[in-house]
């Protein structure tokens, strides 16, 4: 057996820490105790998400493309053993399990306010179990096929995928998580053993626990469970994206009652601490241009032109792809659009307000300071920074020193028009009346 060390990751800002184990088996474990916290939150992740269909390991040598949907067919398909069904065992703990994939991640979690020993154990044993026979993967196919069909019928994940499609030209992000009936199709057991072998690898994993844990206990069940791996020098390729979009503007019609619309600004992608510095400029900024203060969003609003369901977010992940999305539903979406740049353009000359900057500044940085007393969002926050290849607290540090100069050069880098799209849902309400005589 080999032999495992331990780094402590502190913050002295905080007052807070966590364990990393480098675990002999090349898995690494993050171990957050919260004592007080009667909860307990874990994931098992991998860094494997749709976005990774090209790949290639020591072993395959030349890179290999395999369907689109196949991550999150993985997911699905893990929770079935041979002879037990998983959440069977969970609720025998009292733990409530379950999994999620997105563009770059699948992660296994459990929460917890007891027996968390137990339900460690049944993570990390069903994870390295993988089952796959052609008729449980055929059964699947239909039941995954029925999931992107009803994805199709929601205006908002259309809207939103509309968006990505016009933003990027090559990019795989363009294509929803679980894939199409067509590519899920191509999905055989050899494909997903394949699959599995080459992502849930331990070297590509990572084991997060916050809440009432102990870490020596975290350790020996670790050290009980985790079968050892070999590293196989994965190496993931994405197609080379352009700097411009796809499609400036791309309209669909569903049975709505107001149309609602997705804008993206696209910019250059990056990880690392350059990561956590942009994303808090890009937060603070779509903040200060569209957030509830703002001027836009009163102007708009009082004129009826948006609603209260105005919402935005950074979009990123790979160190491959990142945006910038402002979303909502308006009576004229390319009104919206128009006034949205124009205010871009009068920021550049004018200058952000540096007393709303400093009011906003000091609003997300006490935001975070709540959010570690949240066990779900520590061992959350453990997972993302990790792949990012950084530590919980440095994007409190990127926000610390944050200027009001860095959200212009934010403003003028991650808001560029040109680099820009809309997807709108208009409404086909009352398109069937068209031509009727009227009584």
């Amino acid at each position: 057996m080999g032999k495992s060390t331990r780094e402590i990751v502190r913050s002295e800002r905080f007052g807070e820490q966590y364990t990393v184990i480098h675990h002999f088996s090349g898995l690494d474990v993050l171990v957050w105790p919260m004592p007080g916290f009667s909860t307990t939150e874990a994931l098992f992740a991998t860094r494997y998400g749709s976005v990774n269909t090209c790949f290639r390991t020591a072993k395959t040598g030349d890179f290999i493309q395999v369907p689109e949907g196949i991550a999150h067919y993985l997911e699905h398909k893990l929770f079935e053993n041979e002879d037990t069904d998983v959440f069977d065992l969970y609720a025998a703990t009292g733990a409530s399990a379950n999994a999620f994939t997105s563009f770059d991640e699948t992660a296994y979690t459990f929460s917890t306010a007891e027996n968390w020993e137990q339900a460690l154990e049944i993570l990390l044993d069903f994870v390295q179990k993988p089952y796959f026979t052609q008729e449980n993967v055929d059964k699947e196919q239909g039941i995954i096929a029925q999931e992107i069909k009803m994805g199709e019928d929601s205006p908002f994940r259309k809207s939103y995928f509309d968006l990505l499609k016009a933003l990027y030209v090559e990019h795989p992000v363009r294509i929803d998580i679980a894939g199409t009936v067509e590519s899920i199709a191509q999905i055989t057991p050899e494909l997903l053993y394949d699959c599995y072998h080459t992502f849930y690898n331990l070297h590509n994993m990572v084991l997060s626990i916050a809440g009432n844990v102990d870490i020596d206990k975290v350790e020996e069940i670790c050290d009980r469970l985790l079968i050892p791996a070999e590293d196989q020098d994965l190496e993931t390729r994405f197609p080379q994206e352009p700097e411009g979009v796809a499609q400036k503007r791309v309209v669909d019609k569903f049975p709505i009652g107001l149309p609602i619309f997705d804008i993206g600004f696209k910019s250059e992608p990056c990880s690392g601490l350059e990561y956590e510095y942009r994303t808090a400029a890009a937060r603070v900024v779509l903040q200060l241009l569209i957030g509830s203060t703002s001027r836009l969003y009163q102007e708009m609003f009082d004129e009826g032109l948006i609603n209260s369901q105005l919402g935005y977010s950074v979009f990123s992940g790979s160190g491959s792809y990142f945006s910038c999305i402002i979303s909502g539903e308006s009576r004229d979406p390319d009104e919206v659009f128009r006034r949205l740049c124009a205010e871009i353009e009068r920021i550049k000359q004018e200058g952000f307000d540096e007393e709303e900057f400093s009011v906003i500044k000091k609003a997300r940085y006490g935001s975070y300071i709540r959010s570690l007393n949240n066990v779900e969002n520590c061992a959350d926050s453990m997972v993302d920074s990790y792949f990012n290849g950084t530590a919980v607290f440095d994007d409190a540090e990127a926000l610390s020193k944050l200027t009001v100069e860095d959200c212009m050069k934010a403003l003028d880098t991650m808001f560029d028009p040109e680099k820009s799209a809309i997807s709108i849902i208009e409404s086909s309400l009352g398109e069937g009346m068209q031509g009727q005589e009227k009584n």
